[in-house]
């Protein structure tokens, strides 16, 4: 189970989160997991939201003894990926304990589960980072989002979970990708540099192609053990 957040907002989170699981699905079944509050739903960044399948509201039913096998055929596809979204018609949160149990029915059941994690939640300490067997958190080089990852890193020490930085985008002012580690002490685990096509082709058909956040998603899944 990897957890994918962002050091701060609008930095790329769940589109990085897409495209790790995109990779991953190629080598072993991947379900991809919007933890995300109060954002439209995963299946509109992906281009899959009129795909027929369950949704978060769909299992507010689904807590106790629930088999994973069965959560994850009721679930839409991204090509190869399943997809667990939040439902921009019907935002009301689903309780924790359907939401842990639901993750720990579809971990056992898959390869591997990619999170969307959102940032408040690991900040309050009310996301499953103790689940996780590792945590991306996408950046960009600058100050803000060194702060950000400065906020998250309390919950990320006691979760003891491993961490590492993906700085994403062109540097806007004179820090480098090395310099956010340092700051952070975290390690950075890629580098790409600003993926002109990457909206264009994600309002075409979902986040793909072979561009750099695509190439820095690649070297994620092989340093995780999750590539070819």
């Amino acid at each position: 189970m990897v957890g994918v957040v962002g050091a701060a907002g609008g930095v790329g989170a769940s589109t990085f989160a897409a495209l790790l699981a995109r990779r991953t699905s190629r080598t072993t079944s991947t379900v991809l997991v919007d933890l995300v509050r109060g954002a439209g739903g995963l299946d509109v960044v992906l281009g899959v939201e009129e795909a027929e399948g369950a949704r978060w509201p769909d299992l507010r039913g689904a807590g106790g003894d629930v088999r994973g096998e069965d959560v994850v055929a009721l679930l839409p596809r991204w090509g190869a990926c399943a997809v667990l979204s939040a439902d921009r018609e019907r935002p009301d949160p689903v309780e924790a304990g359907v939401r842990v149990d639901v993750l720990h029915a579809v971990s056992c059941a898959v390869g591997a589960v990619v999170l969307d994690l959102d940032r408040g939640d690991v900040v309050d300490g009310h996301a499953p980072l103790p689940a996780c067997d590792a945590v991306v958190v996408v950046a960009r080089s600058d100050l803000r989002c060194v702060a950000g990852a400065l906020a998250l890193g309390p919950r990320l020490a006691a979760a003891r979970t491993g961490a590492g930085l993906v700085v994403l985008g062109r540097p806007p002012g004179g820090l480098a990708a090395a310099d956010v580690g340092a700051a952070t002490d975290l390690p950075v685990w890629a580098v790409a540099g600003r993926d002109r096509a990457l909206a264009a082709r994600a309002e075409r058909a979902g986040p793909g192609g072979r561009g750099p956040a695509a190439r820095a998603a690649d070297a994620v899944a092989r340093r995780l053990g999750l590539g070819a």
